[in-house]
């Protein structure tokens, strides 16, 4: 029963977590800009707002534009509370598996690009067409990226493969360093980041994501913003404990889960600043150049794989 509290508790404080994350990236940005910018916790006041605002529908929406909000959001929820996050010793780690975490994402998706195109809006038909584009050539890469470090665990499931991670001594396996590269390009094109898409913007020529959601208001688009901030963190979850797995506490004793709490919290901080620079230094990529990006990161995740079947497995 300990163990269910502290799964349910664990996917709270992300969900909780999950604005400022994003605020935090916004506010380092624009420290490095030169800005003033708004507070690491503005997220969490835009989001109250939204949510006392009256929603207003157009006269062709459908049902499914009024339920996509919900589904998205809760469907990105399940996806964190299967992710071991400070701890691999979960009830939640059964269903921690890569293929079910990738098919969460897919269903969310899904509805986001199905409420794109519902209004009948060429801004939403246009968002949904780019994140369908994007996502068939993203997550092959995703997938061949988890299968490299799969092989190296002999198993699909995320607990397992990062108590697997957390025994190697620190040496530089050529399959973790290409997969990892790959994987972390997924992520940033699978979030909506720079370079391939820029959250800070509403231009034609750059939104995927605003484009799809530019109908809601109110209390929907809270629900969608907010499930962004999710996807970005349950990316940013993966990368520090796939990549950098140290700190994941084995068990569900206190001080060795107070010190996991420290050591990710302080790991995510830090990948965000580390993003908030990449995205400082680099330009945003021009929409027909994304499959060139994605196909980088295919490679990359295929080197990963090649890389382990010659040279270390035996």
């Amino acid at each position: 029963m300990t163990g269910w509290i502290f799964a349910i508790v664990q996917t709270l404080c992300v969900v909780l977590f999950a604005p400022f994350m994003a605020g935090w990236i916004k506010w380092l940005k624009c420290k490095l800009q030169n800005r003033q910018g708004p507070a690491p916790w503005q997220p969490y006041q835009d989001l109250l707002k939204l949510s006392k605002k009256e929603v207003l529908l157009a006269i062709t929406a459908s049902p499914i534009f009024r339920a996509a909000p919900y589904v998205v959001f809760s469907v990105t929820v399940v996806a964190i509370s299967v992710v071991p996050v400070v701890s691999v010793q979960l009830p939640t780690s059964a269903l921690a598996d890569v293929i079910v975490l990738v098919g969460f994402l897919a269903l969310a998706r899904f509805f986001l690009t199905l409420a794109g195109m519902d209004i009948g809006t060429a801004f939403g038909g246009m968002g949904s067409s780019r994140e369908v584009t994007i996502s068939s050539l993203a997550e092959p890469a995703l997938l061949l990226a988890f299968f490299t470090v799969s092989m190296n665990a002999s198993s699909t499931n995320l607990s397992t493969v990062i108590s697997h991670l957390t025994q190697y001594d620190f040496i530089l396996y050529p399959s973790l360093i290409f997969s990892s590269m790959g994987f972390i390009l997924v992520a940033i094109a699978e979030t909506g980041r720079i370079p391939i898409d820029n959250p800070a913007t509403h231009l034609e020529l750059t939104m995927i994501h605003e484009a799809m959601i530019l109908e809601y208001s109110g209390r929907h688009l809270a629900l969608m913003e907010w499930a962004a901030m999710l996807k970005l963190t349950l990316y940013a979850i993966l990368i520090v404990n796939l990549v950098t797995p140290w700190g994941v506490a084995m068990t569900l004793d206190t001080g060795d889960i107070l010190i996991g709490i420290v050591i990710v919290t302080g790991k995510l901080l830090i990948l965000g600043a580390l993003l908030a620079v990449a995205e400082t230094v680099q330009a945003k990529l021009r929409l027909f150049r994304a499959p060139q990006y994605l196909g980088l990161a295919f490679i990359l995740s295929l080197l990963g794989m090649m890389s382990h079947i010659i040279l270390e497995v035996g």
